[in-house]
């Protein structure tokens, strides 16, 4: 945790970022590299009946961790993205309460 969902760049432009976006994130959050995972589905957008591009669309599934971090984690997930040549990014942020959250069937705030 943090689950970084990536939508509307390649996989190639996700695995070119994810070491030191990782870096990055990592010193954020003042937490390990081996937090963090990055998810790439492979989706089809449709506008019209046709089949359209999709737009850069970032999604962090994490525990919250307050404004100033979340501000900051934005931040550098735009700017690694829009290294890549994509001129607009939009992040959201999912967040998930410790006691609704189980790992091998304990909760996480136990």
């Amino acid at each position: 945790m943090p689950h970084i969902v990536i939508r509307g760049i390649t996989l190639e432009q996700t695995k070119e970022i994810s070491k030191p976006l990782v870096e990055e994130l990592a010193a954020i959050c003042d937490c390990g590299t081996d937090n963090f995972t990055f998810e790439v589905p492979q989706s089809v957008f449709i506008f019209d009946g046709e089949e359209v591009p999709s737009f850069p669309l970032i999604e962090v599934k994490w525990f919250e961790r307050g404004q100033e971090i979340r501000d900051k984690f934005a931040q550098a997930i735009t700017k690694y993205i829009m290294g890549t040549g994509i001129q607009e990014v939009e992040v959201t942020f999912i967040s998930f309460a410790e006691s609704a959250y189980y790992i091998n069937g304990s909760r996480c705030d136990e």
